[in-house]
């Protein structure tokens, strides 16, 4: 599909489709303690503080699901394919299962995925979190996700991704297809910690109806055998929004090739695609795309990134416009720190290695809109954690 594709493919018979089936926890303080400590890392409470739901899938087993709001729906996929006959006009309509071949994968051995959806004019009063979990060694993890935000709702999702410790190699394969309907508003905000030998194959399409906005954060600091995602989100409503943030950390051996895609094809759409990457000794594939199809769109990408002890950054920004009278910029930069910025904080009392830390730290620390408070802050810990790392 892509270059990274091309130079780190995977075998698919070098994983297992199946695992043992866990137990299911009916409450979250039951939770393994090596388990609960992952989560956290990614952003999932396992005490629930400040969150009106949970999910949790562990290898191919929804091990815990309970929301705490009403007019908030959230399940297994299968589960939800069962109650409710209408979802087969969603399921792969989005994404087709033979776009690659790993939505094909995906849809032929598929491993449970989450449902969620707020009910029209439901506003969320906390974010719902999922998580999706490998804990089996050489396992492949199929999922497929729905979510839906019907008119006039506002749903926010913190969806954390992880493995367990002891695990050495894995594979994700995840299928997401998000419809916000007319004047709702998703927050989408996705943390992954995977390991260091785990392929990862995101697939996710959004379609966005009149006056509907998603917002879509997507956070990536530990290191990842190799990354390759390129969602793309279709505004098909008249002043539609997207906005998409991503902070990247590639170190030695992870690749990663990551981007999005916004199609603006309604009058009054707007887009706007920022991206941070630092490579430590990996690679990272930066890419933004814009395709105006109206008149009146306005779009920008952004994708700036820093080079540290070597490693590849690559920015690929792409604008295209269908028709007179569309709106679109970008701006992209790659390079090292300017040895200006380290003179300057010297001569402010740092020494070189603080000073290289502090503008490092400063680089990642994007402002996320729609991030909690207490998320926030342990963001900014695990930022401070990774520029030491890479140090």
């Amino acid at each position: 599909m892509f270059e990274l594709e091309n130079a780190r493919d995977v075998n698919f018979e070098d994983y297992e489709t199946h695992a043992e089936s866990h137990e299911y926890v009916s409450e979250l303080s039951r939770v393994d303690s090596a388990d609960a400590e992952q989560l956290l890392n990614v952003g999932v409470d396992t005490e629930a503080k400040g969150r009106a739901g949970t999910f949790i899938q562990k290898d191919q087993s929804v091990i815990h699901c309970k929301t705490c709001q009403d007019g908030i729906e959230m399940m297994g996929i299968s589960q939800a394919a069962q109650e409710y006959g209408w979802l087969k006009d969603y399921m792969w309509k989005n994404v087709s299962p033979d776009t690659d071949k790993f939505t094909s994968r995906a849809r032929e051995n598929p491993h449970e995925g989450y449902f969620i959806r707020s009910l029209p004019g439901v506003k969320s009063a906390h974010p719902v979190q999922s998580c999706l979990y490998i804990a089996k060694d050489g396992f492949s993890q199929h999922v497929h996700n729905i979510v839906i935000a019907e008119e006039d709702s506002d749903l926010h999702i913190i969806t954390g991704c992880a493995t367990a410790p002891h695990l050495v190699s894995g594979m994700h394969i995840g299928v997401s297809e998000f419809y916000v309907k007319k004047g709702a508003r998703l927050t989408f905000t996705m943390i992954h910690d995977w390991g260091e030998n785990v392929n990862v194959r995101p697939r996710t399409v959004t379609r966005v109806e009149e006056g509907g906005m998603i917002i879509s954060n997507y956070i990536s600091l530990k290191p990842v055998g190799s990354l390759q995602m390129f969602p793309t989100t279709n505004l098909v409503g008249k002043d539609a929004i997207a906005r998409f943030n991503s902070v990247l950390v590639a170190g030695k051996g992870s690749c990663l090739d990551v981007g999005s895609r916004v199609v603006l094809s309604a009058p009054g759409t707007r887009a706007e695609i920022i991206s941070r990457g630092i490579t430590s000794g990996g690679t990272i594939i930066a890419r933004g795309d814009l395709i105006g199809k109206v008149p009146g769109v306005k779009a920008h990408l952004e994708c700036k990134g820093l080079i540290l002890n070597d490693g590849l950054m690559r920015a690929i920004p792409e604008l295209s416009g269908h028709v007179p009278g569309v709106e679109m910029s970008h701006e992209a930069a790659v390079g090292k720190i300017d040895q200006r910025e380290i003179e300057y904080l010297m001569a402010r009392g740092l020494d070189e290695d603080e000073a290289v830390s502090t503008i490092v730290r400063g680089f990642l620390n994007v402002d996320i809109e729609g991030l909690p408070a207490n998320l926030k802050e342990k963001l900014d810990k695990a930022v401070s954690e990774t520029q030491k790392d890479m140090m």
